[in-house]
């Protein structure tokens, strides 16, 4: 049995070299297409990597963008980048040009990585568009061709940081459809901290076996791989979910640790639905994942039809990687009905039913700082915009967002508390609550369902299925809509905004 790593590490690529010197013969990442590296095949490919990047010319600082899918380049690049010390702006490869273009312009980056063509979809072409117009356009990289390589000897010494003191080498942006995005600017150590944080919490064992289904250029892909590297288990790299090629290829290396989010467990609830009674994932022992709101019933539905722990849910954003996370060890009504515990090292408290929070794994603001006066309270405690209630037994239960309430005729109603009971609805596959404009009561309640079979649902049937659960009549839908599919974002998060925008000029009685 490997041992878990010291949890001081200064740097991402300090804790490459610890776990490769722990672990040098044991599987750290597959994928699909058949390649498999040992922990030490991969520190000594991402060093070689590094130095065909140095030889041209990455080095400390230099400013390099990626958007790329979850592959094993993808990951090979980004650690060889931390070994340099570069300054690199993950971009979630589903994004597109205005998200592209803006990340390019103010980071300044001096090459860009992008796939070629992936899936019919050309990344040369979008990189070009992108970069129209600047005077010193970043050299391209194109993964498809292989990732450059090099001999370790000509790199110099990997940085070294003293604790608490790294400067800012990551800089993820959040994505918004009228506001320009916020570039969020991390350190290694933040996110180092965020993902022990995670490690700590769900306690995996070294034959566990792990998959990344969600775009590792989201922020939460440095947080599986530091836990990956603290507790030496092999993790299984998904391109992209297809359920009928990726639950098959799951199943088949015995993966234990699944999820991704609330879309991926319903995903995968769907496909064991279509075999009930026989597990789609023979050796699951938990769905975990965080980026939204969880049903409580999700996680009821998950551990009775699939088996194991159930949802395992957390709560973190791109500011802050991790803020609570449930663990295998905690009750089914702790994970049921809330987001976990605060993870290790963080500080957090409510004002007036806001989450804020202060520790080693907040981010170091962001790259415009004006922002910065809004996002952090005069005490210096970043104000999340999420409303939540820390129960008796140090668990925090998400009740909605600051920005997510419908205010009916004065009154303030939570998004999430109808989302929840109408998702016990058997009819209900998904659902998303908004407010939309209403001149008689400022905002109307509207749920949006994506049905779980072929069955119609009618608007007088969700009426009486809320009476039926005592949800008072303020609250109660005054609109259905019924959707194939949800947009959603680079995660898989349900998109509200888009929502609203499409059915704020439908027709209503």
């Amino acid at each position: 049995m490997s041992e878990r790593t010291i949890p001081d590490a200064t740097s991402f690529w300090e804790l490459v070299e610890r776990r490769a010197a722990l672990s040098p013969d044991q599987r750290f990442v597959f994928d699909d297409k058949g390649r498999s590296l040992t922990f030490q095949e991969f520190r000594d490919t991402a060093e070689r990597v590094a130095a065909g990047l140095y030889a041209m010319g990455i080095s400390e600082n230099t400013p390099v963008s990626w958007q790329l899918p979850t592959q094993m380049n993808t990951v090979l690049l980004s650690v060889a980048l931390s070994r340099l010390g570069a300054v690199q702006n993950p971009i979630i490869h589903l994004y597109r040009g205005r998200e592209l273009s803006f990340a390019i312009r103010q980071t300044g980056a001096r090459f860009l990585a992008i796939p070629g063509e992936l899936r019919g979809f050309d990344f040369v072409q979008l990189a070009k568009d992108a970069c129209e117009g600047l005077p010193e356009p970043p050299e391209l990289l194109i993964t498809a061709d292989g990732l450059p390589e090099g001999d370790p000897a000509t790199l110099p010494a990997p940085p070294s940081y003293e604790p608490g003191a790294a400067p800012v080498r990551w800089i993820y942006y959040t994505s918004g459809s009228t506001a320009d995005p916020k570039g969020v600017q991390h350190t290694d150590q933040t996110l180092l901290a965020g993902g022990w944080g995670l490690a700590v919490a769900l306690d995996p064992a070294p034959d566990d076996v792990g998959s990344i289904a969600f775009p590792y250029a989201h922020i939460g892909g440095p947080d599986y791989l530091v836990m990956t590297l603290t507790y030496g288990f092999a993790v299984a790299l998904i391109e992209q979910f297809v359920p009928a090629e990726t639950i098959p290829f799951l199943a088949s290396v015995g993966c234990t640790i699944s999820g991704g989010g609330a879309a991926f467990y319903t995903m995968l609830l769907a496909e064991q639905r279509k075999q009930p009674g026989r597990p789609i994932l023979p050796k699951l022992r938990m769905l975990s994942g965080g980026g939204g709101p969880k049903p409580p019933e999700l996680h009821y539905d998950v551990q009775r039809e699939m088996g194991g722990r159930g949802c395992v849910h957390g709560y973190g954003m791109t500011e802050v990687p991790m803020i609570t996370q449930g663990s295998p060890h905690d009750t089914d009504e702790q994970l049921a009905n809330t987001d976990g515990k605060p993870i290790v090292g963080i500080q957090l408290r409510l004002v007036d039913g806001e989450v804020r929070l202060k520790g080693p794994m907040v981010f170091k603001g962001y790259t415009d700082p004006d922002l910065d006066k809004d996002a952090f309270d005069e005490d210096g405690w970043f104000r999340t915009g999420d409303l939540g209630v820390l129960r008796e037994d140090g668990h925090l239960s998400l009740t909605g967002r600051l920005k997510d309430i419908i205010i009916r005729k004065g009154e303030n109603i939570s998004a999430k508390e109808i989302e929840d009971l109408l998702y016990t609805h058997p009819k209900v596959a998904e659902v998303a609550v908004i407010g939309l404009p209403d001149r008689e009561r400022g905002e109307r309640v509207c749920a949006v369902v994506q049905l779980a079979g072929d069955d119609e649902l009618t608007l007088p049937e969700v009426v009486e299925f809320a009476k039926g659960k005592g949800l008072m009549m303020q609250k109660i839908p005054e609109q259905l809509e019924l959707v194939a599919e949800f947009p959603r974002g680079g995660t898989g998060k349900i998109n509200k905004r888009a929502l609203q925008d499409d059915l704020k000029s439908k027709p209503w009685p």
